[in-house]
């Protein structure tokens, strides 16, 4: 993998604080790597201070999103930009510190036997640190519910901090995917399972922002989980994708 290009999607909504040191630690991480910040047009002028980082730094770019918002529809849009800008691996991951670049190369290393790595808090190994008791029930409840419904070998379903192969991206169609907010977590990884494609976790230590305002509302979680109930539907149905080659 030593001549791909790595692209590192990082959809955001109001993380001025947060954008440039977490910029600057990936361009660090790898000669290779670039930055893509898909933004939606965030009042605290997260997009600007973007902007003003790619104008110093050519590996740094910027998408200022001021229609069809959301984290799935931000993540999308990312995925197609970054397939066209050539890229060999896609990384995508939050924008607020909770997932540390330090743990990018080992997701990038297990890439060598996997189709999509997963960065995992509850993988062996794995730390979830710094949040409160609901927060965390929600993330075991959530995941537990996408392992049932959706038959997801994957411990920590919910996680942000993914890095795929380019045919995986291309193989479960971006273009099609519906998801508006972040719901597109676990659609992305229902497409890939059901294709056949292999998942990967590697253990991650999961820190709890310090700065800014998590965007997570109940009525987000309440539309994650009609979307959720929705997949298991198409799923029963046989209206998911089914397993295909991937070359």
């Amino acid at each position: 993998m030593s001549d791909r290009k790595i692209v590192c999607t990082l959809p955001t909504f109001n993380e001025a604080e947060n954008i440039v040191p977490l910029a600057e630690a990936l361009l660090r991480i790898d000669p290779r790597l670039e930055v893509l910040v898909a933004d939606d047009d965030s009042p605290d002028g997260t997009w600007r201070i973007a902007e003003e980082l790619a104008e110093r730094e050519p590996r740094v770019h910027v998408l200022r999103r001021t229609t069809d918002k959301g984290r799935g529809a931000a993540g999308r849009h990312a995925f197609r930009v970054a397939l066209e800008m050539g890229a060999d691996v896609v990384v995508e991951m939050d924008a607020d510190h909770s997932h540390a670049p330090g743990d990018l190369p080992r997701l990038l290393e297990a890439l060598g036997e996997a189709d999509l790595v997963i960065g995992s808090r509850l993988a062996s190994g794995g730390e979830d640190v710094g949040r409160g008791f609901h927060r965390v029930w929600i993330t075991r409840f959530t995941t537990w519910l996408n392992r049932r419904l959706l038959r997801l070998p994957v411990r920590d379903c919910n996680s942000g901090y993914r890095v795929y192969r380019r045919r995986t991206l291309e193989a479960i169609d971006v273009a099609s995917m519906t998801a508006v907010g972040p719901e597109i977590v676990p659609e992305v990884l229902v497409r890939a399972h059901r294709l056949g494609l292999r998942l990967k976790e590697v253990p991650i230590r999961f820190v709890e922002r310090e700065a800014g305002e998590s965007n997570l509302t109940c009525g987000k979680l309440c539309r994650v989980f009609r979307f959720v109930l929705r997949l298991a539907w198409l799923d029963l149905t046989g209206r998911l994708p089914s397993k295909a080659a991937v070359a």
